[in-house]
């Protein structure tokens, strides 16, 4: 039996952090506020003209760089992405493009904040089958271009002026998700073992798409034409979300699912060294925690730096735990998320 080992990672985030009093110029919020609430302090946001492809250039090259692989030694790239370049093509195939790899295949993975665990997943049949050595796992997101303000230079600070009461209303009715966001990008990559002890032990994966109409944004093929400019202008364009909802059901479906994973893996929650869990939100981190009996000092965060970076949290925070020592070779990983879709569930890794 094979397995797989995680021989490189890299993150990017893009421009200057954008602080909760930046965002208090365009909407009715406060850093105190939106602190309580989420655990959020500052997030990045690509600037205009950047996509996902983009930013998960420098992410992917610190992750080759660190692995002593350059883009020719990769034979599959996962991507995965909420906020896609294009609508088609996908943004993997950019990704390869720019880094020289010819024609190596290039998967999107569309299944938001859940993106890590299936992509693991994933990862590791076509590393198990023999269809793929090294694979290039990436996470990354621009969601500056569905923020719900349109004033970025009020926000910037080189527009003294305040919004419009139109624009102002707009993105506080939409600050419950306004305030969560970050861009940036994450890369592992994932080399084939063969020895057995390094790699996937268990999964406990899930989607249910009774939940979508909680998050997500409605706009979409299904209209005539798929986007309109009363879209743009109102609220379909946008994200929507209904916080509590989500809140309860993360908290509720996560621990489960942990639980669920560790029984089919062998394991006992003590026994795990890290739970990395998708950075949505602090409070639901911590109350799950709470409801696995495990010390929250398991259960490491970035939140306050870089925001909800939705596919890309999980590799960032790898990325930042294998850079600073704390994540290491031999290690038992639980990885948790739940997102749009609904997709949650876990996953059990040997590093």
């Amino acid at each position: 039996m094979s397995g797989f080992r995680i021989i490189g990672s890299g993150h990017y985030v893009p421009g200057r952090p954008y602080t909760n009093d930046d965002l208090a110029r365009v909407m009715d919020t406060n850093d105190e506020w939106i602190r309580r609430r989420t655990g959020i302090a500052q997030r990045h946001f690509a600037p205009a003209g950047q996509g996902p492809a983009d930013l998960a250039v420098p992410a992917t090259e610190r992750a080759l760089e660190s692995a002593g692989l350059g883009p020719g030694d990769i034979d599959y790239v996962l991507f995965s992405t909420m906020t896609p370049d294009h609508l088609f093509p996908g943004s993997g195939p950019l990704l390869a493009a720019r880094l020289g790899m010819r024609t190596v295949p290039a998967l999107d993975l569309r299944t938001q904040c859940g993106a890590m665990l299936f992509a693991f997943q994933v990862a590791d049949a076509l590393l198990s089958s023999g269809a793929a050595r090294r694979i290039l796992i990436v996470g990354a997101e621009a969601h500056a271009g569905i923020m719900p303000w349109r004033d970025w230079d009020i926000l910037e600070g080189t527009n003294p002026a305040r919004p419009s009461p139109e624009d102002w209303d707009r993105a506080t009715r939409h600050r419950g998700w306004g305030i969560i966001f970050g861009d940036g990008a994450g890369a592992l990559v994932a080399e084939r073992s063969e020895q057995a002890g390094p790699g996937v032990l268990a999964t406990d994966i899930h989607s249910d798409g009774r939940y979508a109409p909680l998050l997500c944004i409605q706009a979409g093929f299904h209209e005539r034409p798929y986007l309109t400019d009363a879209m743009v202008n109102g609220d379909a364009a946008l994200i929507h979300m209904d916080g509590r909802e989500v809140f309860k059901h993360a908290v509720t479906k996560l621990p489960k699912s942990v639980e669920a994973v560790c029984e089919r893996g062998g394991v006992r929650a003590e026994e795990v060294d890290w739970f990395i869990a998708h950075q949505a939100n602090q409070r639901i981190n911590e109350a799950v925690c709470q409801r696995l009996g495990v010390p929250l000092e398991k259960m490491p965060s970035n939140i306050d730096r870089y925001g909800n970076t939705s596919g890309a949290t999980i590799p960032i925070l790898m990325d930042e735990m294998r850079r600073d020592g704390r994540l290491r070779p031999g290690q038992l990983v639980c990885m948790l998320a739940l997102g749009a879709g609904f997709h949650w569930g876990s996953l059990l890794l040997r590093t």
